[in-house]
């Protein structure tokens, strides 16, 4: 009469009397037990909310309160501490990559890509490269890195000379991904596709 709800508020299950026959008790919630305890106006329910009230006294003291925040940022911090325990050789050798000295080829970008999960190869990574303004786009300079690439650190150009048999002299200049442009592509890719 009350409006209480069967398996929210309370629970019924039946138990085995002294006589034999099973009877039907109920288990109920903390906050049921508040409000009918409220809603009484016997002795027995001034007792029942004297003690509610005097739980939640003892719940809210600044004692027990600092305790429940200490437990919580304890447990936290031990969450955070195993999370980066976890962590660790992950940033290590994104660490390492990013400060490495050497630079390594878009394929080979491609292969690192492709070995944490993004469906791509060489040919379709420069494609995604310059559509997305990281390499230029056509031209004598195509596939060299853009301004905005070369600000962020994230390639550089290699050139070579060459000498052909007839004498004159080339010049090859090839885009090379650094470290910090692996590390870069990687957490682009891999947290785009996540």
């Amino acid at each position: 009469e009350y409006g209480f709800n069967e398996n929210i508020d309370f629970s019924a299950f039946k138990q085995k009397c002294s006589k034999g026959r099973p009877s039907t008790d109920h288990e109920i919630t903390i906050d049921m037990a508040k409000e009918i305890s409220m809603l009484q106006r016997t002795d027995r329910g001034k007792q029942a909310r004297q003690y509610f009230l005097e739980l939640e006294r003892q719940w809210n003291t600044p004692e027990v309160v600092m305790a429940r925040a200490l437990k919580f940022s304890n447990d936290k911090i031990l969450q955070l501490e195993t999370q980066i325990k976890k962590d660790k050789p992950k940033v290590l050798f994104a660490d390492a990559v990013e400060t490495s000295e050497s630079s390594i080829l878009i394929g080979d970008l491609a292969k690192l890509l492709k070995q944490n999960g993004v469906n791509t190869g060489q040919k379709r990574l420069f494609q995604w490269l310059r559509d997305n303004g990281y390499l230029i786009k056509s031209g004598s300079s195509k596939n060299m890195p853009t301004q905005k690439s070369m600000d962020l650190q994230l390639f550089e150009v290699k050139e070579r000379t060459i000498n052909n048999p007839d004498g004159s002299i080339r010049v090859t200049r090839t885009t090379k991904v650094t470290g910090k442009g692996q590390v870069y592509f990687i957490n682009r890719f891999v947290i785009k596709s996540a």
